[in-house]
């Protein structure tokens, strides 16, 4: 949900593919002037709950991005002519007057004032991504109508620059294969045990607060100190869930309203990309078959056959004993519980960089089968420090924390142990990746029910045929549960997220269309890679 893509963890290119891929997997003020609105503006549609009205009707002090001298995000986000500011919200919207949080907010200004439209809100996915730092790069995606829109990014609750949730994890996320036999699964298991134990002891009194469901009425509370009667919304992945919630909680709130890469809202659990194992399959197939015509680059195999043969020997002598790749001061050792979680971050995006990137990552595990040294790109370092080591324990914490959070997961894990086997015969790469155990297992029960679809909601829904994130499928069952809804597909496309990133001006010029004027097409559309 740029879960498992390239989670939108926007500062770092690599990071955030990691990140993404290991969530659900495939992601931006100068003088402190306060928004200013109209009483009635302020007051229409503004209190949800009783007790809410200082939240709603609170000033911002728009200002400068940067928090400290060393801050380079909000260097830019300055020289960018974005504003930010801090939003707040109750911790428990039972208990609005209890204790509070913040959620950080950015907004580039529409330049066109004469046609302005409104707000756009932002959400990269996740979940657990930031979007602070995207004001800029969706106003470039938007093209002419982006003048005419004040765009607004924010970090959800716990994220980024919000009040920051960190339980203080040895790993950056909680996401590994159960391997080729029962002892990795046991050990993923006393992990995934021990993380929800170190969360529990560090966060207890925050975590059941940590919920889609309370990020979408942070996200009315900004509507509100906006002084916006609606907003419109633009999500990616995990971000379609969110912005479903939104329409559910909040009908008649939200004007345009695009969702890229969506998921079935029958589906969301922390157990999503189990469904997803065909999807990735095909884009690895895919991938094998790019890689093979660049042999004499990476050394992997002249066909398809032959590269996802290479993956095997390596997945089989990992099994066997741990790689060591890479030189001192950064060498790291990977086993068959690590390798699935490095293919399935590195078939989200079909571009030939991403290819190429997966495919040096391959042959470095390729050549340490071997006993063969090879030095790693910053980039695959980067993401192997991220994904082996606690240095993004925040991301990991707080996604864990979103997902456990909204869904229960079952809790006995011989009952994952027994899915993993069944599966492993059809599916022996990612079966015991996507079937394995994760920390909501051990999570306190979620406070409230998933939120199910009860109103009528028209949006614009993106998808690729061959999403391996957020299935194709799951964009096709959310278009049928809003018969409002018109869906804009891109066929022949492996590529989890598309909108201003994937570079089809089919699907940009359709969803820009559809943020100048309003109108949703007629019917659904399609494009073509």
């Amino acid at each position: 949900m740029r879960y498992a893509e390239k989670i939108r963890i926007p500062h770092s290119p690599v990071v955030a593919r990691t990140a993404a891929a290991a969530g659900l997997a495939l992601a931006v003020g100068l003088t402190a002037t306060p928004a200013l609105a109209t009483p009635t503006t302020r007051t229409a549609g503004a209190v949800a709950h009783s007790g809410l009205d200082r939240y709603y009707d609170q000033r911002l002090a728009w200002g400068s991005c940067m928090e400290s001298p060393d801050d380079t995000t909000g260097r830019d986000l300055d020289a960018a002519g974005v504003q930010c500011a801090n939003v707040t919200v109750p911790l428990d919207y039972a208990a609005p007057r209890g204790r509070t949080i913040t959620v950080a907010v950015s907004r580039l200004k529409a330049t066109d004032t004469r046609h302005r439209i409104g707000a756009i809100l932002l959400n990269n996915g996740g979940p657990g991504g930031t979007a602070v730092d995207s004001p800029p790069v969706i106003r470039k995606a938007m093209k002419k109508v982006g003048a005419r829109y004040d765009i607004i990014g924010f970090d959800p609750r716990f994220v980024g620059r919000s009040t920051p949730l960190d339980c203080g994890w040895p790993v950056s996320f909680p996401w590994f294969s159960a391997g080729a036999g029962r002892a990795g699964f046991d050990r993923h298991v006393a992990l995934s045990k021990s993380l929800a134990a170190k969360c529990r002891a560090t966060n207890a009194s925050v975590l059941p607060h940590v919920t889609t469901r309370n990020t979408a009425r942070d996200m009315d509370v900004i509507r509100g100190a906006l002084g916006e009667r609606k907003i419109s919304y633009l999500g990616y992945s995990y971000g379609t869930y969110l912005g479903t919630v939104y329409t559910q909680l909040f009908p008649g709130r939200y004007d345009r309203m695009v969702l890229d890469g969506a998921i079935d809202p029958r589906a969301y659990s922390p157990r999503l990309m189990k469904d997803a194992v065909r999807e990735n399959e095909q884009a690895l197939s895919a991938w094998a078959a790019w890689a093979a015509g660049h042999h004499t680059t990476y050394g992997l195999g002249r066909t398809r056959t032959a590269v996802l043969a290479t993956i095997d020997r390596v997945m089989a002598k990992a099994a066997r004993a741990p790689l060591t790749v890479g030189t001192a001061p950064d060498t790291f050792r990977l086993n068959d519980t690590h390798i699935p979680t490095l293919l399935f971050m590195g078939v989200a995006d079909d571009t030939d960089a991403s290819r190429a990137f997966l495919a040096e990552q391959v042959s470095v595990l390729s050549k340490a089968t071997k006993g063969q040294q090879s030095s790693l790109s910053p980039e695959f370092t980067e993401q192997l420090r991220f994904a082996l080591t606690g240095e993004g324990s925040a991301f990991g914490s707080v996604q864990t924390a979103i997902l456990c959070g909204d869904a229960a997961a079952p809790r006995n894990p011989e009952l994952y142990w027994r899915d993993i086997e069944r599966t492993r015969a059809a599916h022996p790469l990612f079966g015991p990746l996507t079937e394995n155990i994760g920390p909501c297992a051990f999570w306190n029960p979620p406070k409230e029910n998933p939120t199910r679809i009860r109103h009528d909601a028209p949006a614009l829904i993106v998808a690729a045929t061959g999403d391996p994130r957020t299935t194709y499928r799951g964009s096709v069952a959310l278009h049928d549960q809003l018969p409002s809804s018109r869906l804009l597909t891109l066929k022949g496309a492996n590529r989890h997220a598309l909108y201003g990133e994937y570079g089809n001006a089919c699907v940009d010029t359709k969803v820009n269309r559809y943020l100048a004027t309003g109108r949703l097409p007629g019917k659904d559309e399609v494009c073509v890679k």
